[in-house]
């Protein structure tokens, strides 16, 4: 997982000078599913899937993960919607910061294994299967 250079900045700008970043109150964030490596320079919609029914998942900050210790992954199962139309492969996921559109990517990552995408197909990330760790 790699955090985005806004994160980053972020998290930097917390330690250093005190400012809360805006999305860390928060009590839900978004995972988005991406065709791509959206990059530590990437926003909500960079590579993000577009097929027909796509929506971003919304996840409860505080029980969508478990702590691992030096690592931390997705406690249950991860669905987006069903696939209506088109066809795309997810190779990746991001944490984002608003339930659809533009926003900020807090981090994202490579799926253990890609998902081809098409209809009627739900993509979905097993317990476990989403792993955020800082390298």
């Amino acid at each position: 997982m790699s955090l985005s250079n806004a994160t980053e900045n972020d998290l930097l700008k917390a330690m250093l000078q005190g400012t809360d970043p805006a999305w860390r109150a928060s009590a839900t964030a978004y995972l988005v599913l991406c065709t791509g490596d959206p990059g530590e320079a990437g926003t909500a919609v960079t590579n993000e899937c577009a097929y027909g029914g796509y929506a971003r998942v919304a996840i409860t900050k505080a029980t969508f993960w478990t702590d691992n210790g030096s690592s931390f992954e997705n406690a249950a199962l991860a669905q987006w919607p069903v696939c209506a139309s088109g066809s795309e492969t997810a190779t990746h996921f991001g944490i984002v910061t608003t339930a659809s559109g533009a926003g900020q990517l807090i981090g994202s990552g490579a799926l253990g294994a890609s998902i081809a995408i098409s209809a009627p197909i739900q993509p979905q990330a097993n317990a476990g299967a989403l792993v955020v760790t800082m390298n």
